[in-house]
């Protein structure tokens, strides 16, 4: 896909199928492209990852046909415009809990190069651009996707208001961080997590936005939150997967040969 088929995916909502990358090797955009993803999600809020790299990244898998999405730190438009001057596709922001966050992330994506006094104007009155003005930043940015991450109970409490943020194309949702914000880190068969989860999911769609999550446990879990109209869908990371398929062979290996098997670390939730 280049974005703007992405972007056209999502708004009829049709399923898009990605996967978080975490390598910054040379050599992974080759190997990625030839899985049949549709996009690719690079997370600079968890992973130590610099500009120039990042940069990099979103040119090369761009280059691909994969339209990289960046998670930036944090809800911060400086980041935001950062990256997307680096070449993303579109911008994930974090832990959004209200309206003003959104639509300060916002201004950044959607009216991108206008800042300062003239971008809060703006946001205020979309009359205040001259309309030679608002064409320009309506041909630059057309592609450039706009998603939140909602992750936590004061954001699912103002769901509506962040949903009827004009430009928002998609909600994310963290299922870590959602889990812990509900008070029951990591369960995530509690019925009351997902009974969040599928509220999130049929609320945004009702709204006409598109709504994804991050997973990287079993696959099966997907099947009713795809029902319910999930159709942003990351699965797993190039890491997790890395670590599990060298895993099932390193104990196999060992047991074949009768050695006794070593200990692993639990994978990460990024």
């Amino acid at each position: 896909m280049n974005p703007t088929e992405l972007k056209t995916a999502l708004k009829a909502g049709r399923r898009v199928y990605g996967t978080l990358i975490v390598s910054p090797s040379p050599r992974w955009p080759d190997v990625v492209a030839g899985i049949g993803l549709d996009f690719v999600f690079i997370d600079t809020e968890h992973i130590a990852l610099d500009r120039a790299q990042v940069s990099w990244m979103c040119q090369t898998y761009r280059a691909r046909g994969l339209p990289p999405i960046v998670r930036i730190p944090s809800p911060d438009p400086y980041q935001a415009c950062m990256v997307l001057d680096g070449g993303a596709a579109g911008i994930i922001v974090p832990y959004i809990e209200t309206p003003d966050q959104a639509h300060a992330i916002r201004g950044a994506v959607k009216l991108r190069p206008i800042k300062g006094e003239r971008l809060e104007a703006a946001l205020r009155n979309p009359a205040a651009l001259e309309p030679e003005l608002q064409a320009y930043v309506d041909r630059n940015n057309r592609d450039s996707l706009f998603v939140i991450n909602v992750e936590s109970t004061p954001a699912l409490a103002r769901l509506d208001e962040l949903l009827a943020v004009p430009g928002l194309d998609a909600v994310l949702i963290g299922p870590h961080d959602l889990s812990c914000s509900l008070g029951i880190p990591e369960r995530y068969d509690d019925p009351r997590f997902e009974e969040a989860l599928l509220g999130i999911i049929r609320r945004a769609r009702a709204a006409g936005v598109a709504a994804g999550i991050h997973w990287w446990g079993a696959t099966e879990r997907f099947g009713p939150w795809i029902e319910a109209g999930l159709n942003l869908i990351i699965c797993s990371t190039d890491l997790t997967a890395m670590r599990q398929k060298l895993e099932g062979d390193i104990r196999g290996l060992r047991k074949r040969n009768g050695d006794a098997p070593a200990g692993g670390a639990a994978a990460e939730n990024i």
